[in-house]
């Protein structure tokens, strides 16, 4: 890299750190790393000189689309304009070409490892508050999204099996590793909806060398299993689950260690996926603890659930320990509802695999850079990362955006002012905490209806127009 080239790529990227408050003496400025994303470019085959798209410029502008109501590439290239004639630059073309050919020129290695290393660096480095009895504890679940009906894209990811050609959608399924902590996405696989080797439990064993030895994992029942409790258990990794279904509990079985608590041994089973060699290698029982959980809720049917975990430590790890965590879950959902509703990824919008891919890590990285700024704000005002309103923080940032983009990059005290300012509107935005709340699945207002597409699109405009050429 030419000496103008790497004073370009230190100014751009100083501007992509300052959008995201990554500069300055504020707390967590150091996720978004200048050596991470300078090390992954050297790969990349771009060249940097006299080019508008290069690619910190193609990922800045990337990270804008997927933020953004509009997700459209010509909103994109319009906001790259704008900058370029805020900061007296020469406008750019206002055609989409050159910024989709950027986009996949880019490895999608640039992509995942900034994505990756973001939410890592984040979860790192989380106040010891916001931990669980002093333990970093993990969430996983999956998901699925939609894409594009092109050729290569349900060549790759097929539509439901049960839909006919040409009805529906190509479909992937991903999976998520989330931060308990500070809700950051530390890792996520994608796959098929449907296939050997692509259901969750396949794409979570591909994936779970991101945990170290005294991580907890906090899974739904799907993950239950003998052997993937008993391989995280081989790495120092402890788990926190609901029964499986095709198990039964019997409390009059084991150790007991209270009412509907005990400490069971389940024996080995037959590992389908697992060849005969690893099998033999797994010991012959794994121990357990079981725990009985009541649901009671006003107004609703009285619940029970029981919970399976590695904690066998009923003093250190009481009952209601284990169940106060299990009900943490929950959060799980609401950081995969935030991905898919509020930032729009439930409908992908590229039309090739591997920009899906892209575009899937372009979120999950804008996600964990929203999630740095909830950090900060709670950092700043002594709160905690989950009790800050996601939105409210994505629109505070826009509100902020044309701000902090045209504040003077050597004006540090102004920064600092537009920036403590930001923090203190994203900590005011606090999610209200409110246990037993529940509405009718009912709304008033009435939305108009259309029949419902039952053939392929492409048949269909030929009949339309066979029946207007008969009129």
């Amino acid at each position: 890299m030419s000496h103008f080239s790497r004073g370009r790529f230190q100014h751009q990227f100083r501007f992509l750190r300052r959008q995201f408050l990554q500069d300055g003496d504020l707390p967590l400025s150091n996720v978004l790393s200048e050596d991470l994303v300078s090390e992954v470019l050297k790969e990349t085959e771009c060249s940097w000189v006299n080019k508008i798209y290069c690619p910190i410029v193609t990922l800045w502008v990337f990270l804008g689309q997927v933020l953004s109501s509009d997700h459209s590439c010509r909103g994109a290239v319009g906001r790259l304009i704008a900058h370029r004639l805020s900061q007296g630059q020469s406008p750019c073309s206002a055609k989409t070409g050159a910024y989709c050919r950027a986009r996949k020129r880019l490895p999608e290695k640039i992509f995942s490892e900034v994505a990756r290393s973001t939410g890592q660096d984040l979860d790192a480095n989380a106040r010891e508050g916001w931990l669980w009895k002093d333990r970093p504890v993990y969430i996983f679940d999956g998901t699925t999204v939609v894409m594009p009906d092109t050729q290569e894209n349900q060549k790759a990811y097929p539509q439901v099996g049960r839909q006919k050609p040409g009805l529906g959608f190509p479909m992937a399924r991903i999976v998520a590793i989330f931060s308990l902590s500070c809700g950051a996405v530390v890792d996520l696989a994608v796959g098929r909806y449907a296939g050997k080797a692509q259901g969750e439990s396949s794409l979570f064993r591909t994936i779970w060398d991101v945990f170290r030895p005294g991580d907890i994992v906090l899974t739904d029942a799907l993950l239950c299993t003998w052997a993937e409790i008993q391989l995280l258990k081989q790495r120092g990794v402890d788990f926190v689950g609901q029964l499986h279904v095709n198990r039964k509990a019997d409390f009059r079985r084991g150790k007991r260690l209270g009412k509907k608590d005990h400490i069971v041994r389940w024996p080995k089973p037959f590992v389908r996926w697992m060849d005969k060699e690893s099998r033999k290698a797994l010991p012959d029982f794994l121990e357990v603890r079981e725990c009985c959980i009541s649901i009671q809720q006003p107004g609703f049917r009285s619940k029970t659930i029981v919970v399976v975990t590695t904690l066998l430590d009923a003093v250190e790890y009481t009952k209601d320990d284990i169940a106060e965590l299990y009900f943490q879950r929950w959060n799980v959902e609401l950081d995969l509802r935030c991905l898919k509703t509020v930032m729009q990824m439930d409908m992908l919008r590229c039309k090739t695999p591997e920009l899906v891919r892209k575009e899937i890590w372009t979120h999950i990285l804008a996600y964990n850079l929203i999630r740095t700024i909830m950090a900060q704000a709670a950092t700043k005002h002594d709160a905690h990362p989950r009790s800050i309103s996601f939105k409210g923080t994505i629109q505070s940032l826009e509100a902020f955006q044309q701000l902090i983009a045209f504040s003077c990059e050597h004006d540090d005290a102004r920064r600092k002012h537009i920036y403590e300012n930001l923090l203190k509107a994203v900590a005011s935005h606090r999610v209200a905490n409110r246990p037993g709340r529940f509405e009718p699945r009912q709304i008033k207002r009435r939305h108009g209806s259309y029949d419902w597409l039952v053939k392929p699109r492409r048949q269909a405009k030929l009949e339309l127009l066979q029946g207007l050429k008969t009129k």
